[in-house]
């Protein structure tokens, strides 16, 4: 197993977030971790689909920088 990086880990999750925020214009964070969810499905991907994808731009945009 990987050791995690938690510098990067912040790195990701605030452009994760910068992200959201820029396409959805939304302050909820209720809202946010509803689509994070990943107790609702068996599969355990997030609730929306979608949410998943934004994180992996995240991560590879900070990936690049660093």
């Amino acid at each position: 197993m990987e050791e995690f990086d938690p510098e990067l880990g912040f790195k990701v999750m605030f452009r994760f977030l910068e992200k959201y925020y820029e396409m959805t214009g939304e302050d909820d964070i209720g809202t946010l971790l509803g689509s994070m969810n990943t107790n609702v499905f068996a599969d355990g991907r997030p609730a929306d689909p979608a949410i998943w994808e934004v994180w992996l731009d995240a991560v590879r945009e900070v990936s690049k920088a660093d």
